[in-house]
């Protein structure tokens, strides 16, 4: 759901871009209230994941499907509320990119701007930045302690035990909120620069940054979670080799081995003692 409103925001600032809006048409509001939509509803959906994953691994809360519906209640219906409010209070218009890059979104010849601007996305954008930091810092401490706790055993287990591999998710809790303000944090400088009415709001650095950061968090999560997660590369690797090739038994092949069985040995005193195919007796596996 959150790839579904990030998909649909870029979609939608795509369009705006193309149009190169000059003034509040109807596509403009067309394409400012989908925007509107797409965009809160990705930062609610990134909110709800984080907190997912603290109630699921913190506070141990089974994910039911009441949280599920409580989530989709708040992440679809809080922006379609705000949306069907500005659209028919005509707050949604042309911004003369001072705001976004190209793409309509709060019309600032609107008297109450500053108001319709928090609620239809930088308050939540605000929020975002707050919330994302502080529970995947509590996640990340809970992880660690849970490491912790678990080393006090590693001394009773085999020297050859495999050790659990959390160095990449543990770097993925760092860096899903840096990426997450890193790439928006742009639209906020501008946003707070457009209120302070300073020249730098079109700066052109700024604003290609404003412009990359508001399309790509999509892109962001997709690298992030799907091309360096070894379990979702393999099996997209394994669908583009059509079954050819299975990565999915790569990691578990070990080097070709140069040890064979004994072979037993026959001499003429002995063979008399050599069990019959029907009597082979079970070998014991080798330690």
């Amino acid at each position: 759901y959150l790839s579904l409103a990030d998909l649909l925001s870029a979609l939608s600032y795509f369009y705006g871009v193309l149009r190169d809006f000059q003034s509040s048409s109807w596509d403009c509001v067309l394409q400012g209230a989908v925007s509107t939509f797409a965009n809160t509803s990705s930062f609610f959906w990134t909110m709800a994941v984080a907190l997912y994953l603290y109630l699921s691994l913190v506070r141990g809360c089974p994910a039911g499907p009441a949280l599920l519906w409580a989530f989709h209640a708040v992440s679809w219906g809080v922006p379609l509320a705000i949306t069907v409010a500005a659209v028919a209070l005509r707050k949604i218009g042309y911004d003369a990119s001072k705001v976004s890059v190209g793409w309509c979104w709060v019309d600032l010849d609107a008297e109450d701007r500053l108001l319709w601007m928090l609620l239809a996305g930088k308050a939540w954008e605000i929020l975002a930045y707050v919330t994302l930091p502080v529970l995947y810092i509590l996640i990340r401490k809970h992880i660690n302690r849970a490491h912790a706790a678990l080393s006090e055993y590693r001394p009773l287990l085999p020297a050859s035990s495999p050790r659990p591999r959390s160095g990449v998710a543990d770097k993925k809790l760092i860096l899903i909120p840096i990426i997450f303000i890193f790439l928006r944090v742009w639209s906020t400088v501008r946003f707070v620069l457009t209120l302070c009415d300073s020249p730098a709001v079109q700066n052109p650095l700024l604003v290609v940054l404003h412009g990359i950061g508001n399309t790509f968090q999509g892109g962001a999560n997709c690298i992030l979670f799907v091309l360096c997660t070894r379990v979702v590369r393999e099996k997209l690797l394994s669908l583009l080799c059509c079954g050819h090739c299975d990565p999915l038994d790569w990691p578990r092949q070990g080097p070709q081995s140069s040890w064979q069985p004994p072979q037993p040995h026959r001499d003429k005193d002995r063979d008399k003692d050599v069990p019959g195919p029907g009597q082979t007796k079970p070998l014991l596996s080798s330690t």
